[in-house]
């Protein structure tokens, strides 16, 4: 490219929308860290640093496979089934917009990386508390190629269900139905918890799920609105939106809660957020906000529902991904499907607003994400199984993963720093903690 040609691109790039976007892909990325949260307050004590560690390496694992290959597999090129390779190790990313964009490139390599970093977060809630942490980072590794890179690249990258018509504002196949279905797969296949059925597992810190949940709603008007690449109408109606579900979401709980057993749960209360935030991902500029409102009164019931039916399941998806990312998503789809309206989004309408083609596309969509999700999860887990142990030994699961996998505690007794070890250093052994 020639200096009169760069600049001309340069010239491009619109300082407002560069300067939303970096604050949307910084937000998303604390989400990440909110979800540690979130799900370090839903374990027992003794697993807390470990399910916190599990998506701290998700930002690792995220980042640099997004970097070198995920990235170009998802939007390099117009494949239908995978993108091409023309950006790998970030080849051709650069400072200059894309056409037709008003942010640098690489502004948005940044943003779309945090999705699959969060998203890989997700799908370790499914096996917390029993899979190997080396095991983990192996299957992270290679999810985040062979499924979070291709459904990306369907939806969102010029693939094939994008090429159908299908509306999915901000990752509903990728990242929540993506994560969802995943999950399931990964919870048959790895195994329940050693105590699971026969004593209660319950949240230790519901506190740190509350603030996790409030930190992940406010990380998601980066999530969803800043998926509209700039200050725009899409992204204002997506951040509105994204206010008015949830909130929804939260007062049905409620109502559920009551209906149920006659308290409403702080637990609950928590998931609700993430519920709402998930119904909206896939339809926040699609929809109009009334519309918005009765998704999350509506779309609440079914994950609710799914949510006091697993447990009487022998199916250990511990931290219910598959209720609040998978079927939220799902009836998020689906929902834009039946009102979407062009006067608000300026692209498509619903059924209900005659056009029964669009929501046929969103069928389509709901019903090939969660299945080419769940299978490919279920192969690569099986495969990886035959190779290496997925999980922990019931006594490792009884001394807690902190210990065993980390060294390290979340709550200590007495003062200081310390450093847990095997007290005779043969494998197998109960660790000790050994004042530093």
């Amino acid at each position: 490219m020639g200096a009169f040609e760069a600049a001309i691109a340069v010239a491009q790039v619109d300082s407002g929308d560069t300067a939303w976007m970096l604050t949307s892909t910084a937000l998303v990325l604390m989400m990440t860290i909110a979800l540690g949260v979130f799900y370090a307050g839903l374990v027992r004590a003794k697993n807390t640093l470990n399910t916190f560690m599990m998506c701290i390496s998700s930002l690792a694992i995220g980042g640099i496979v997004w970097a070198l290959l995920g990235y170009s597999l998802a939007f390099d090129g117009e494949g239908a089934i995978l993108g091409g390779l023309g950006h790998v190790a970030l080849n051709g990313v650069g400072l200059e917009p894309q056409p037709g964009g008003t942010v640098p490139h690489l502004v948005f390599f940044a943003f779309q990386g945090t999705f699959c970093m969060l998203t890989l977060a997700l799908i370790s809630g499914a096996v917390v508390e029993r899979m190997r942490f080396g095991a983990w980072m192996v299957f992270a590794t290679l999810w985040s190629i062979l499924v979070y890179a291709v459904l990306a690249h369907w939806a969102f990258g010029g693939g094939w269900l994008a090429q159908e018509g299908v509306l999915d504002f901000a990752g509903g196949v990728p990242v929540e139905m993506g994560s969802g279905f995943g999950a399931l797969a990964a919870a048959l296949v790895v195994g329940a918890r050693k105590d699971y059925g026969r004593q209660a597992l319950l949240p230790h810190n519901t506190v740190y799920v509350l603030l996790g949940a409030g930190l992940l709603w406010f990380g998601w008007f980066g999530f969803n609105g800043g998926s509209g690449i700039g200050t725009n109408d899409a992204g204002v109606l997506a951040f509105v939106n994204t206010m008015l579900t949830p909130a929804c979401a939260l007062f049905m709980w409620f109502v559920l809660d009551l209906i149920r057993g006659r308290k409403v749960t702080a637990v609950g209360a928590a998931t609700s957020i993430i519920v709402g935030c998930v119904l909206i991902t896939p339809a926040g500029a699609f929809i109009s906000p009334a519309w918005a409102m009765v998704l999350g009164f509506l779309g609440a019931i079914p994950c609710y529902a799914v949510i006091v039916w697993r447990p009487r399941t022998r199916v250990d998806e511990t931290l219910d991904v598959l209720a609040a990312h998978g079927i939220a998503g799902f009836t998020g789809i689906l929902f834009l499907g039946l009102v979407a309206q062009f006067a608000w989004n300026g692209v498509a309408d619903g059924l209900f607003y005659g056009d029964a083609g669009q929501f046929a596309s969103q069928a389509l969509a709901a019903a090939v994400a969660p299945a080419y999700a769940f299978g490919v999860t279920f192969v690569l887990l099986k495969v990886l199984g035959a190779l290496m142990p997925l999980r922990s030994t019931e006594h490792e699961e009884a001394v807690g993963m902190d210990v065993v996998h980390h060294g390290e505690e979340a709550y200590l007794t007495g003062e200081g720093a310390i450093l847990i070890t095997p007290e005779s250093g043969d494998e197998g052994e109960v660790p000790v903690a050994n004042p530093i």
